[in-house]
Protein backbone atom coordinates (compact mmCIF):
# COMPACT_ATOMS: atom_id res chain seq x y z
CA UNK A 1 0.00 0.00 0.00
CA UNK A 2 3.02 2.41 1.08
CA UNK A 3 4.38 2.48 -3.09
CA UNK A 4 0.79 3.61 -4.21
CA UNK A 5 0.89 6.12 -6.83
CA UNK A 6 0.19 9.69 -5.69
CA UNK A 7 -1.83 12.25 -7.96
CA UNK A 8 0.17 13.43 -11.19
CA UNK A 9 3.23 10.95 -10.10
CA UNK A 10 2.75 9.22 -13.00
CA UNK A 11 4.36 11.78 -14.85
CA UNK A 12 7.33 10.85 -13.35
CA UNK A 13 7.36 7.41 -12.02
CA UNK A 14 6.88 4.61 -14.02
CA UNK A 15 3.54 2.56 -13.37
CA UNK A 16 4.00 -1.19 -13.38
CA UNK A 17 0.79 -3.08 -15.37
CA UNK A 18 0.17 -5.09 -12.12
CA UNK A 19 -0.38 -2.24 -10.50
CA UNK A 20 -3.89 -0.80 -12.45
CA UNK A 21 -6.99 -1.12 -11.98
CA UNK A 22 -8.98 -2.44 -15.51
CA UNK A 23 -12.90 -3.50 -16.21
CA UNK A 24 -11.08 -6.86 -16.92
CA UNK A 25 -10.68 -6.95 -12.71
CA UNK A 26 -14.31 -6.16 -11.82
CA UNK A 27 -15.42 -8.79 -9.13
CA UNK A 28 -17.95 -11.44 -9.49
CA UNK A 29 -20.17 -8.78 -7.47
CA UNK A 30 -19.23 -5.81 -9.38
CA UNK A 31 -19.99 -7.91 -12.54
CA UNK A 32 -23.49 -9.14 -11.10
CA UNK A 33 -24.48 -4.83 -10.25
CA UNK A 34 -23.02 -4.14 -13.78
CA UNK A 35 -25.82 -6.64 -15.48
CA UNK A 36 -28.25 -5.46 -13.03
CA UNK A 37 -28.05 -1.92 -14.25
CA UNK A 38 -27.40 -2.50 -17.81
CA UNK A 39 -30.82 -4.65 -17.21
CA UNK A 40 -32.23 -1.87 -15.70
CA UNK A 41 -31.45 0.68 -18.33
CA UNK A 42 -32.67 -1.25 -21.30
CA UNK A 43 -35.52 -2.02 -19.55
CA UNK A 44 -36.75 1.18 -18.27
CA UNK A 45 -34.83 3.84 -20.68
CA UNK A 46 -33.43 2.19 -23.93
CA UNK A 47 -36.83 0.90 -24.38
CA UNK A 48 -38.88 4.60 -23.68
CA UNK A 49 -35.70 7.11 -25.43
CA UNK A 50 -38.20 8.78 -27.09
CA UNK A 51 -40.37 10.00 -23.68
CA UNK A 52 -37.04 11.47 -22.85
CA UNK A 53 -36.89 12.86 -26.30
CA UNK A 54 -40.26 14.41 -26.13
CA UNK A 55 -39.86 16.43 -22.52
CA UNK A 56 -41.45 14.38 -20.25
CA UNK A 57 -40.14 15.14 -16.84
CA UNK A 58 -42.71 13.50 -15.36
CA UNK A 59 -41.17 10.24 -17.04
CA UNK A 60 -37.52 11.63 -15.69
CA UNK A 61 -38.77 11.77 -11.92
CA UNK A 62 -41.21 8.31 -12.37
CA UNK A 63 -37.39 6.38 -13.46
CA UNK A 64 -35.79 7.75 -10.70
CA UNK A 65 -37.76 6.91 -8.25
CA UNK A 66 -37.28 2.75 -9.85
CA UNK A 67 -33.99 3.56 -9.63
CA UNK A 68 -34.12 4.56 -5.54
CA UNK A 69 -35.85 1.38 -5.57
CA UNK A 70 -33.02 -0.50 -6.65
CA UNK A 71 -30.56 0.52 -4.77
CA UNK A 72 -29.02 2.82 -7.62
CA UNK A 73 -29.21 5.81 -5.98
CA UNK A 74 -27.55 4.75 -2.44
CA UNK A 75 -24.25 2.95 -3.81
CA UNK A 76 -21.86 5.32 -2.34
CA UNK A 77 -24.07 6.18 0.78
CA UNK A 78 -22.57 4.96 3.66
CA UNK A 79 -24.53 1.84 5.24
CA UNK A 80 -25.62 3.77 8.16
CA UNK A 81 -27.25 6.56 6.70
CA UNK A 82 -29.18 3.97 4.19
CA UNK A 83 -27.09 3.39 1.27
CA UNK A 84 -24.74 0.41 0.34
CA UNK A 85 -21.63 1.82 1.12
CA UNK A 86 -20.03 0.53 -1.96
CA UNK A 87 -16.26 1.50 -3.00
CA UNK A 88 -15.26 4.26 -5.01
CA UNK A 89 -15.30 1.98 -8.11
CA UNK A 90 -18.43 0.53 -7.96
CA UNK A 91 -19.49 4.26 -7.64
CA UNK A 92 -18.18 4.66 -10.99
CA UNK A 93 -19.44 1.54 -12.51
CA UNK A 94 -22.73 2.30 -11.82
CA UNK A 95 -22.61 5.54 -12.86
CA UNK A 96 -21.25 4.43 -16.37
CA UNK A 97 -23.53 2.34 -17.05
CA UNK A 98 -26.62 3.80 -15.62
CA UNK A 99 -25.40 6.76 -18.10
CA UNK A 100 -25.36 5.89 -21.28
CA UNK A 101 -29.26 5.42 -23.08
CA UNK A 102 -29.98 9.61 -22.71
CA UNK A 103 -28.02 12.17 -21.11
CA UNK A 104 -31.50 13.12 -19.76
CA UNK A 105 -31.87 10.63 -16.99
CA UNK A 106 -27.78 11.11 -16.68
CA UNK A 107 -28.12 14.41 -15.93
CA UNK A 108 -30.91 13.86 -13.11
CA UNK A 109 -28.93 10.74 -11.97
CA UNK A 110 -25.73 12.87 -11.48
CA UNK A 111 -26.63 16.20 -10.49
CA UNK A 112 -28.82 13.51 -7.56
CA UNK A 113 -26.31 11.06 -6.69
CA UNK A 114 -23.49 13.57 -6.64
CA UNK A 115 -23.82 17.01 -6.30
CA UNK A 116 -27.28 16.67 -4.76
CA UNK A 117 -26.98 14.22 -1.76
CA UNK A 118 -22.86 14.17 -1.58
CA UNK A 119 -21.86 17.32 -0.38
CA UNK A 120 -24.36 16.62 2.80
CA UNK A 121 -22.75 12.86 3.32
CA UNK A 122 -18.79 13.99 3.17
CA UNK A 123 -19.53 17.68 4.85
CA UNK A 124 -22.77 17.03 6.46
CA UNK A 125 -22.78 16.96 10.85
CA UNK A 126 -24.11 13.24 11.78
CA UNK A 127 -27.73 14.64 12.86
CA UNK A 128 -28.09 16.29 9.04
CA UNK A 129 -27.01 13.54 7.80
CA UNK A 130 -29.74 11.23 9.95
CA UNK A 131 -32.27 13.87 8.55
CA UNK A 132 -31.79 13.63 5.01
CA UNK A 133 -29.48 11.49 3.60
CA UNK A 134 -31.58 8.25 3.92
CA UNK A 135 -34.39 10.15 1.93
CA UNK A 136 -31.87 10.85 -0.99
CA UNK A 137 -30.63 7.73 -0.70
CA UNK A 138 -33.94 5.67 -1.40
CA UNK A 139 -35.06 8.00 -4.21
CA UNK A 140 -38.25 9.41 -1.17
CA UNK A 141 -36.43 13.14 -2.21
CA UNK A 142 -34.24 14.07 -4.53
CA UNK A 143 -31.44 16.75 -4.46
CA UNK A 144 -30.30 19.58 -6.10
CA UNK A 145 -27.32 21.94 -6.10
CA UNK A 146 -27.68 25.77 -6.12
CA UNK A 147 -24.52 27.60 -7.29
CA UNK A 148 -24.58 29.16 -10.80
CA UNK A 149 -25.92 33.03 -10.93
CA UNK A 150 -26.23 34.42 -13.89
CA UNK A 151 -23.25 36.45 -13.38
CA UNK A 152 -21.21 33.63 -11.56
CA UNK A 153 -20.39 30.53 -13.92
CA UNK A 154 -17.00 29.52 -13.57
CA UNK A 155 -15.95 32.16 -11.51
CA UNK A 156 -18.70 30.30 -8.97
CA UNK A 157 -16.87 31.99 -5.68
CA UNK A 158 -18.32 35.88 -6.94
CA UNK A 159 -22.03 34.47 -6.23
CA UNK A 160 -24.96 37.51 -5.02
CA UNK A 161 -27.00 35.16 -3.41
CA UNK A 162 -27.28 36.61 0.12
CA UNK A 163 -27.79 34.88 3.19
CA UNK A 164 -28.46 36.92 6.15
CA UNK A 165 -28.86 36.15 10.33
CA UNK A 166 -32.17 37.15 11.66
CA UNK A 167 -32.32 38.85 14.85
CA UNK A 168 -33.33 35.91 17.06
CA UNK A 169 -30.03 34.02 15.58
CA UNK A 170 -32.14 31.28 14.69
CA UNK A 171 -31.96 31.43 10.99
CA UNK A 172 -30.80 32.62 7.82
CA UNK A 173 -32.64 34.72 5.03
CA UNK A 174 -31.55 33.34 2.04
CA UNK A 175 -32.19 36.39 -0.94
CA UNK A 176 -30.65 35.70 -4.83
CA UNK A 177 -31.12 33.61 -8.10
CA UNK A 178 -30.04 30.55 -9.08
CA UNK A 179 -29.49 29.28 -12.95
CA UNK A 180 -29.27 26.10 -14.60
CA UNK A 181 -30.31 24.51 -11.70
CA UNK A 182 -30.97 20.78 -12.56
CA UNK A 183 -33.77 18.77 -10.59
CA UNK A 184 -35.23 21.70 -9.72
CA UNK A 185 -38.88 21.12 -11.01
CA UNK A 186 -39.13 17.88 -9.16
CA UNK A 187 -36.85 18.40 -5.75
CA UNK A 188 -37.17 17.86 -2.31
CA UNK A 189 -34.07 19.92 -1.24
CA UNK A 190 -30.99 21.98 -2.46
CA UNK A 191 -27.93 22.61 -1.62
CA UNK A 192 -27.76 26.39 -1.97
CA UNK A 193 -24.17 28.60 -2.04
CA UNK A 194 -24.83 32.05 0.04
CA UNK A 195 -22.74 34.98 0.88
CA UNK A 196 -22.98 36.09 4.37
CA UNK A 197 -22.37 39.45 4.86
CA UNK A 198 -19.12 40.57 2.76
CA UNK A 199 -17.30 36.76 3.52
CA UNK A 200 -14.47 36.35 1.00
CA UNK A 201 -16.11 32.41 0.45
CA UNK A 202 -19.62 31.94 -0.28
CA UNK A 203 -21.44 29.53 2.31
CA UNK A 204 -23.43 26.28 1.64
CA UNK A 205 -26.78 25.04 3.14
CA UNK A 206 -29.59 23.04 3.15
CA UNK A 207 -32.86 24.15 1.99
CA UNK A 208 -35.84 22.14 2.02
CA UNK A 209 -37.64 22.78 -1.49
CA UNK A 210 -40.99 24.90 0.11
CA UNK A 211 -42.98 27.20 -1.88
CA UNK A 212 -44.35 29.04 1.02
CA UNK A 213 -41.11 29.83 2.08
CA UNK A 214 -40.24 32.31 -0.76
CA UNK A 215 -38.91 29.53 -3.25
CA UNK A 216 -40.11 30.10 -6.61
CA UNK A 217 -38.92 28.51 -9.71
CA UNK A 218 -38.53 30.06 -13.12
CA UNK A 219 -40.32 27.84 -16.46
CA UNK A 220 -37.95 24.58 -17.79
CA UNK A 221 -35.52 26.25 -19.80
CA UNK A 222 -35.49 24.81 -23.55
CA UNK A 223 -32.15 23.26 -24.22
CA UNK A 224 -30.12 21.66 -27.17
CA UNK A 225 -29.75 18.07 -25.48
CA UNK A 226 -30.80 16.87 -21.98
CA UNK A 227 -34.38 17.61 -23.00
CA UNK A 228 -36.27 16.01 -20.11
CA UNK A 229 -33.78 16.71 -17.69
CA UNK A 230 -35.48 19.13 -15.36
CA UNK A 231 -33.77 22.62 -15.62
CA UNK A 232 -35.11 25.75 -14.05
CA UNK A 233 -34.01 29.11 -12.37
CA UNK A 234 -34.66 29.11 -8.50
CA UNK A 235 -35.53 32.28 -6.88
CA UNK A 236 -35.20 32.69 -3.22
CA UNK A 237 -36.84 35.83 -1.33
CA UNK A 238 -35.95 35.82 2.18
CA UNK A 239 -36.07 31.99 2.83
CA UNK A 240 -35.63 30.91 6.25
CA UNK A 241 -33.21 28.32 6.77
CA UNK A 242 -32.35 27.56 9.89
CA UNK A 243 -28.64 27.83 11.37
CA UNK A 244 -28.41 24.33 12.36
CA UNK A 245 -28.52 23.61 8.34
CA UNK A 246 -25.41 25.23 7.74
CA UNK A 247 -22.82 22.99 5.66
CA UNK A 248 -19.44 22.41 7.59
CA UNK A 249 -18.75 26.26 8.59
CA UNK A 250 -18.93 29.65 7.49
CA UNK A 251 -17.02 29.94 4.34
CA UNK A 252 -16.46 26.84 4.05
CA UNK A 253 -18.85 26.64 0.83
CA UNK A 254 -16.03 27.58 -1.98
CA UNK A 255 -14.38 24.71 -0.98
CA UNK A 256 -17.67 22.37 -1.16
CA UNK A 257 -17.93 23.14 -4.04
CA UNK A 258 -14.54 22.80 -5.75
CA UNK A 259 -14.24 18.95 -3.82
CA UNK A 260 -18.08 18.51 -5.39
CA UNK A 261 -16.27 19.28 -8.89
CA UNK A 262 -13.61 16.60 -7.87
CA UNK A 263 -15.54 14.06 -7.70
CA UNK A 264 -18.06 15.03 -10.45
CA UNK A 265 -14.96 15.27 -13.14
CA UNK A 266 -14.16 12.15 -12.67
CA UNK A 267 -17.95 10.47 -12.59
CA UNK A 268 -18.60 12.63 -15.91
CA UNK A 269 -16.19 10.76 -17.48
CA UNK A 270 -17.54 7.22 -16.50
CA UNK A 271 -20.93 8.49 -17.44
CA UNK A 272 -19.94 9.25 -20.87
CA UNK A 273 -18.47 6.02 -21.20
CA UNK A 274 -21.29 3.30 -22.05
CA UNK A 275 -22.93 6.23 -24.25
CA UNK A 276 -19.98 6.07 -26.28
CA UNK A 277 -20.37 1.83 -26.10
CA UNK A 278 -23.98 2.13 -27.36
CA UNK A 279 -22.53 4.83 -29.81
CA UNK A 280 -20.35 2.19 -31.54
CA UNK A 281 -22.72 -0.71 -31.23
CA UNK A 282 -25.34 1.17 -33.31
CA UNK A 283 -22.99 1.97 -35.84
CA UNK A 284 -21.21 -1.36 -36.38
CA UNK A 285 -25.06 -3.03 -36.31
CA UNK A 286 -26.39 -0.21 -38.90
CA UNK A 287 -22.74 -0.50 -40.79
CA UNK A 288 -23.52 -4.65 -41.61
CA UNK A 289 -27.32 -3.79 -42.27
CA UNK A 290 -26.78 -0.98 -44.30
CA UNK A 291 -26.00 -1.57 -48.15
CA UNK A 292 -24.72 0.37 -51.06
CA UNK A 293 -23.54 -0.61 -54.68
CA UNK A 294 -24.38 -4.19 -53.55
CA UNK A 295 -22.17 -4.38 -50.58
CA UNK A 296 -22.75 -3.14 -46.61
CA UNK A 297 -21.18 -0.26 -45.82
CA UNK A 298 -19.04 -2.07 -43.49
CA UNK A 299 -17.19 -3.29 -45.58
CA UNK A 300 -15.67 0.50 -46.96
CA UNK A 301 -12.47 1.55 -45.65
CA UNK A 302 -13.47 4.89 -45.05
CA UNK A 303 -16.63 3.28 -42.78
CA UNK A 304 -14.16 0.57 -40.98
CA UNK A 305 -11.87 3.51 -39.67
CA UNK A 306 -14.62 5.75 -38.44
CA UNK A 307 -15.76 2.94 -36.60
CA UNK A 308 -12.34 1.38 -35.50
CA UNK A 309 -12.10 5.27 -34.16
CA UNK A 310 -14.87 4.80 -31.91
CA UNK A 311 -13.74 1.68 -30.25
CA UNK A 312 -10.55 3.12 -29.36
CA UNK A 313 -11.72 6.49 -27.62
CA UNK A 314 -14.07 4.11 -25.54
CA UNK A 315 -11.69 1.06 -24.42
CA UNK A 316 -8.84 4.19 -23.70
CA UNK A 317 -11.81 6.09 -21.70
CA UNK A 318 -12.39 2.90 -19.64
CA UNK A 319 -8.87 1.86 -19.66
CA UNK A 320 -7.67 5.54 -18.14
CA UNK A 321 -10.99 6.13 -15.34
CA UNK A 322 -11.19 3.06 -13.84
CA UNK A 323 -7.28 3.27 -13.09
CA UNK A 324 -7.77 6.39 -11.83
CA UNK A 325 -11.01 5.16 -10.05
CA UNK A 326 -9.03 2.43 -7.74
CA UNK A 327 -6.35 4.84 -7.16
CA UNK A 328 -8.54 7.05 -5.24
CA UNK A 329 -10.43 4.03 -3.31
CA UNK A 330 -6.77 3.21 -2.67
CA UNK A 331 -6.11 6.55 -1.17
CA UNK A 332 -9.23 6.73 0.83
CA UNK A 333 -8.32 3.20 2.11
CA UNK A 334 -4.54 4.49 3.26
CA UNK A 335 -6.97 7.17 4.74
CA UNK A 336 -8.83 5.63 6.68
CA UNK A 337 -6.05 3.34 8.00
CA UNK A 338 -4.51 6.40 9.04
CA UNK A 339 -7.45 6.82 11.43
CA UNK A 340 -9.47 9.67 9.70
CA UNK A 341 -13.01 9.39 8.93
CA UNK A 342 -14.63 8.01 6.12
CA UNK A 343 -16.04 11.74 4.42
CA UNK A 344 -12.38 12.66 5.63
CA UNK A 345 -11.31 10.05 3.78
CA UNK A 346 -13.40 10.39 1.00
CA UNK A 347 -12.38 13.95 0.67
CA UNK A 348 -8.42 13.71 0.55
CA UNK A 349 -8.84 10.29 -1.74
CA UNK A 350 -10.28 12.42 -4.44
CA UNK A 351 -8.52 15.68 -4.01
CA UNK A 352 -5.41 13.76 -4.43
CA UNK A 353 -6.18 12.57 -7.96
CA UNK A 354 -7.69 16.07 -8.90
CA UNK A 355 -5.28 16.54 -12.13
CA UNK A 356 -6.36 12.89 -12.88
CA UNK A 357 -10.22 13.94 -12.64
CA UNK A 358 -9.75 17.16 -14.68
CA UNK A 359 -7.87 15.02 -17.55
CA UNK A 360 -10.84 12.35 -17.68
CA UNK A 361 -13.04 14.99 -17.66
CA UNK A 362 -11.84 16.41 -20.55
CA UNK A 363 -10.26 13.91 -22.56
CA UNK A 364 -14.03 11.34 -22.70
CA UNK A 365 -16.41 14.20 -22.33
CA UNK A 366 -14.82 14.88 -25.88
CA UNK A 367 -13.80 11.46 -27.14
CA UNK A 368 -17.87 10.91 -26.24
CA UNK A 369 -18.87 13.95 -28.80
CA UNK A 370 -16.41 13.03 -31.62
CA UNK A 371 -18.07 8.97 -31.21
CA UNK A 372 -21.52 10.87 -31.74
CA UNK A 373 -20.57 12.81 -34.32
CA UNK A 374 -18.71 10.06 -36.52
CA UNK A 375 -21.77 8.00 -35.11
CA UNK A 376 -24.03 10.72 -37.52
CA UNK A 377 -21.61 10.07 -40.48
CA UNK A 378 -21.58 6.69 -40.54
CA UNK A 379 -25.61 6.51 -40.69
CA UNK A 380 -25.23 9.23 -43.62
CA UNK A 381 -28.39 10.72 -43.68
CA UNK A 382 -30.54 8.54 -41.78
CA UNK A 383 -27.83 9.87 -38.94
CA UNK A 384 -29.20 13.62 -39.03
CA UNK A 385 -33.02 12.11 -38.29
CA UNK A 386 -34.96 12.21 -34.81
CA UNK A 387 -35.76 8.42 -35.57
CA UNK A 388 -31.95 7.08 -35.37
CA UNK A 389 -30.07 7.65 -31.44
CA UNK A 390 -27.16 9.35 -33.13
CA UNK A 391 -29.24 12.60 -33.45
CA UNK A 392 -30.02 12.81 -29.52
CA UNK A 393 -26.71 11.15 -28.91
CA UNK A 394 -24.38 14.14 -30.50
CA UNK A 395 -26.74 16.74 -29.09
CA UNK A 396 -26.81 15.23 -25.15
CA UNK A 397 -23.25 14.80 -25.73
CA UNK A 398 -22.40 18.49 -25.86
CA UNK A 399 -23.22 19.75 -22.77
CA UNK A 400 -20.75 17.15 -20.99
CA UNK A 401 -17.80 19.37 -22.06
CA UNK A 402 -19.67 22.70 -20.22
CA UNK A 403 -21.02 20.50 -17.00
CA UNK A 404 -18.27 20.50 -14.15
CA UNK A 405 -16.22 23.21 -15.02
CA UNK A 406 -15.84 24.42 -18.80
CA UNK A 407 -13.04 21.99 -21.07
CA UNK A 408 -11.08 24.84 -21.11
CA UNK A 409 -10.92 25.40 -17.38
CA UNK A 410 -10.26 22.12 -16.52
CA UNK A 411 -6.90 21.76 -18.98
CA UNK A 412 -5.45 25.17 -17.41
CA UNK A 413 -6.55 23.37 -14.16
CA UNK A 414 -4.38 20.30 -14.87
CA UNK A 415 -1.41 22.11 -15.50
CA UNK A 416 -1.77 23.94 -12.60
CA UNK A 417 -2.64 21.75 -10.11
CA UNK A 418 0.28 19.53 -10.98
CA UNK A 419 2.84 22.66 -10.17
CA UNK A 420 1.21 23.38 -6.98
CA UNK A 421 1.68 19.82 -6.13
CA UNK A 422 5.27 19.92 -7.21
CA UNK A 423 5.76 23.53 -5.57
CA UNK A 424 4.88 21.73 -2.50
CA UNK A 425 6.97 18.68 -2.65
CA UNK A 426 4.04 16.38 -3.31
CA UNK A 427 5.73 15.05 -6.86
CA UNK A 428 9.22 16.25 -7.51
CA UNK A 429 9.06 17.74 -11.32
CA UNK A 430 11.96 19.68 -10.61
CA UNK A 431 14.68 16.56 -10.98
CA UNK A 432 13.33 14.99 -14.13
CA UNK A 433 13.00 18.07 -15.87
CA UNK A 434 16.48 18.73 -15.26
CA UNK A 435 17.61 15.33 -16.61
CA UNK A 436 15.65 16.30 -19.58
CA UNK A 437 17.49 19.75 -19.73
CA UNK A 438 20.71 17.64 -19.33
CA UNK A 439 20.12 15.22 -22.25
CA UNK A 440 18.91 17.72 -24.52
CA UNK A 441 22.52 19.01 -24.22
CA UNK A 442 24.08 15.32 -24.40
CA UNK A 443 24.34 13.34 -27.54
CA UNK A 444 21.74 10.92 -28.58
CA UNK A 445 22.33 7.43 -28.32
CA UNK A 446 22.26 5.46 -32.12
CA UNK A 447 21.80 2.19 -30.96
CA UNK A 448 19.58 -0.09 -32.22
CA UNK A 449 17.45 -0.40 -29.41
CA UNK A 450 15.31 -4.94 -28.66
CA UNK A 451 11.97 -4.20 -28.78
CA UNK A 452 11.02 -8.02 -29.08
CA UNK A 453 8.94 -7.35 -26.12
CA UNK A 454 5.32 -6.78 -25.82
CA UNK A 455 5.31 -3.20 -25.94
CA UNK A 456 8.38 -2.00 -25.33
CA UNK A 457 8.64 0.49 -28.04
CA UNK A 458 5.11 1.96 -27.08
CA UNK A 459 6.33 1.95 -23.34
CA UNK A 460 9.87 3.98 -24.50
CA UNK A 461 7.89 5.98 -26.37
CA UNK A 462 5.05 7.06 -23.58
CA UNK A 463 8.52 7.93 -21.57
CA UNK A 464 9.63 10.20 -24.19
CA UNK A 465 6.27 12.40 -24.43
CA UNK A 466 6.78 12.75 -20.86
CA UNK A 467 10.41 14.30 -20.84
CA UNK A 468 8.87 16.43 -23.78
CA UNK A 469 5.75 17.68 -21.20
CA UNK A 470 8.61 18.37 -18.68
CA UNK A 471 11.18 19.88 -21.79
CA UNK A 472 7.78 22.50 -22.52
CA UNK A 473 6.28 22.77 -18.72
CA UNK A 474 9.70 23.36 -17.39
CA UNK A 475 10.45 25.59 -19.22
CA UNK A 476 7.42 27.75 -19.55
CA UNK A 477 7.69 27.91 -15.90
CA UNK A 478 11.22 29.21 -15.84
CA UNK A 479 10.26 31.94 -18.20
CA UNK A 480 6.88 32.99 -16.78
CA UNK A 481 7.04 32.19 -13.25
CA UNK A 482 3.62 32.74 -11.45
CA UNK A 483 2.49 34.59 -14.21
CA UNK A 484 1.65 31.40 -16.61
CA UNK A 485 -1.61 31.48 -15.32
CA UNK A 486 -1.86 33.93 -17.36
CA UNK A 487 -0.62 32.49 -20.49
CA UNK A 488 -4.05 30.45 -21.49
CA UNK A 489 -3.32 29.11 -24.72
CA UNK A 490 -0.11 27.65 -23.46
CA UNK A 491 -1.45 26.61 -20.61
CA UNK A 492 -4.00 24.37 -22.55
CA UNK A 493 -1.51 23.51 -24.90
CA UNK A 494 0.39 21.77 -22.30
CA UNK A 495 -2.43 19.92 -20.94
CA UNK A 496 -3.40 18.27 -24.69
CA UNK A 497 0.30 16.79 -24.18
CA UNK A 498 -0.48 15.93 -20.71
CA UNK A 499 -3.88 14.33 -21.37
CA UNK A 500 -2.50 12.24 -24.05
CA UNK A 501 0.21 10.70 -21.95
CA UNK A 502 -2.20 9.93 -19.26
CA UNK A 503 -4.46 8.07 -21.66
CA UNK A 504 -2.43 6.45 -23.73
CA UNK A 505 0.03 5.06 -20.83
CA UNK A 506 -3.57 4.35 -19.22
CA UNK A 507 -4.25 2.01 -22.58
CA UNK A 508 -1.33 0.80 -23.14
CA UNK A 509 -0.77 -0.51 -19.41
CA UNK A 510 -4.23 -2.14 -19.34
CA UNK A 511 -3.45 -4.42 -22.42
CA UNK A 512 -0.20 -5.12 -21.53
CA UNK A 513 -2.29 -6.24 -17.61
CA UNK A 514 -4.35 -8.43 -20.63
CA UNK A 515 -1.69 -9.83 -22.90
CA UNK A 516 0.46 -11.10 -19.69
CA UNK A 517 -2.62 -13.14 -18.37
CA UNK A 518 -4.03 -14.61 -21.46
CA UNK A 519 -1.25 -14.24 -24.28
CA UNK A 520 -0.81 -11.53 -26.59
CA UNK A 521 -2.57 -13.69 -29.20
CA UNK A 522 -5.96 -13.52 -26.98
CA UNK A 523 -6.04 -9.48 -27.04
CA UNK A 524 -4.76 -8.81 -30.84
CA UNK A 525 -7.74 -6.32 -31.74
CA UNK A 526 -6.99 -4.25 -27.95
CA UNK A 527 -3.13 -4.37 -28.81
CA UNK A 528 -4.13 -2.77 -32.08
CA UNK A 529 -6.33 -0.41 -30.15
CA UNK A 530 -3.74 0.46 -28.02
CA UNK A 531 -0.87 1.75 -30.65
CA UNK A 532 -3.30 3.51 -32.30
CA UNK A 533 -4.51 5.70 -29.79
CA UNK A 534 -0.55 5.88 -28.91
CA UNK A 535 -0.03 6.68 -32.63
CA UNK A 536 -2.46 9.74 -32.40
CA UNK A 537 -1.53 10.86 -28.92
CA UNK A 538 2.16 11.16 -30.26
CA UNK A 539 0.81 13.54 -33.01
CA UNK A 540 -0.78 15.65 -30.49
CA UNK A 541 1.87 16.28 -28.10
CA UNK A 542 4.12 16.94 -31.18
CA UNK A 543 1.73 19.36 -32.47
CA UNK A 544 1.40 21.07 -29.47
CA UNK A 545 4.19 21.13 -27.70
CA UNK A 546 5.72 23.01 -31.00
CA UNK A 547 2.87 25.50 -30.77
CA UNK A 548 3.47 26.15 -26.66
CA UNK A 549 7.83 26.46 -27.52
CA UNK A 550 7.07 28.71 -30.15
CA UNK A 551 5.01 30.68 -28.46
CA UNK A 552 7.01 31.72 -25.65
CA UNK A 553 11.01 30.66 -26.70
CA UNK A 554 13.03 32.07 -29.33
CA UNK A 555 16.45 31.81 -30.98
CA UNK A 556 18.75 28.81 -30.30
CA UNK A 557 16.75 27.92 -27.32
CA UNK A 558 13.40 27.40 -29.68
CA UNK A 559 15.71 25.71 -32.33
CA UNK A 560 17.14 23.25 -28.74
CA UNK A 561 13.52 22.58 -27.78
CA UNK A 562 12.26 21.68 -31.22
CA UNK A 563 15.34 19.14 -31.97
CA UNK A 564 14.49 17.80 -28.26
CA UNK A 565 10.57 17.45 -29.04
CA UNK A 566 11.35 15.91 -32.38
CA UNK A 567 13.68 13.25 -30.80
CA UNK A 568 10.80 12.91 -28.27
CA UNK A 569 8.11 11.91 -30.57
CA UNK A 570 10.47 10.00 -32.85
CA UNK A 571 9.18 5.93 -33.54
CA UNK A 572 12.12 3.68 -34.73
CA UNK A 573 8.90 1.61 -35.76
CA UNK A 574 6.29 3.66 -37.30
CA UNK A 575 3.21 1.50 -36.88
CA UNK A 576 1.06 1.07 -39.84
CA UNK A 577 -2.15 2.32 -38.76
CA UNK A 578 -4.15 1.68 -41.65
CA UNK A 579 -3.42 -1.93 -40.53
CA UNK A 580 -4.09 -1.19 -36.91
CA UNK A 581 -7.68 0.37 -37.73
CA UNK A 582 -8.06 -2.93 -40.38
CA UNK A 583 -7.96 -5.21 -37.05
CA UNK A 584 -9.81 -3.37 -34.85
CA UNK A 585 -12.65 -3.12 -37.47
CA UNK A 586 -12.94 -6.36 -38.51
CA UNK A 587 -13.15 -7.49 -35.23
CA UNK A 588 -16.23 -5.32 -34.29
CA UNK A 589 -17.96 -6.22 -37.91
CA UNK A 590 -17.55 -9.82 -37.19
CA UNK A 591 -19.10 -9.21 -33.15
CA UNK A 592 -21.67 -7.22 -34.59
CA UNK A 593 -20.66 -4.44 -32.04
CA UNK A 594 -18.71 -2.99 -29.51
CA UNK A 595 -17.33 -6.33 -27.59
CA UNK A 596 -14.35 -5.51 -25.63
Amino acid sequence: MADITRGGQFLVKETLCENIFTPEDFSDEQVMMRDSVKEFVDKEIWANKVRFEQKDYAFTEEVMRKAGEMGFLSVAVPAEYGGLGMGFVDTCLVCDYISGATGSFSTAFGAHTGIGTMPITLYGTDEQKKKYVPKLASGEWFGAYCLTEPGAGSDANSGKTKAELTADGKHYKITGQKMWISNAGFCSLFIVFARIEDDKNITGFIVENDPNNGISLGEEEHKLGIRSSSTRQVFFNETLVPVENMLAGRGEGFKIAMNALNVGRIKLAAACLDAQRRLANNAVGYANERFQFNVPIASFGAIRQKLANMATSAFAGESATYRAAHDIQNRIAIRESEGATHQEAELKGVEEFAIECSILKVAVSEDAQNCADEGIQVYGGMGFSEDTPMESAWRDARIARIYEGTNEINRMLSVGMLIKKAMKGHVDLITPAMKVQEELMGIPSFDTPDYSELFSEEKEIIGKLKKAFLMVAGAAVQKYGPDLEKHQQLLMAASDMLIEIYMSESTVLRVEKMAKKNGAESCKEQIAMAQLYLYNAVDTVYTKGKEGIISFAEGDEQRMMLMGLRRFTKYTNMPNVVALRETIAEKLIAENGYCF
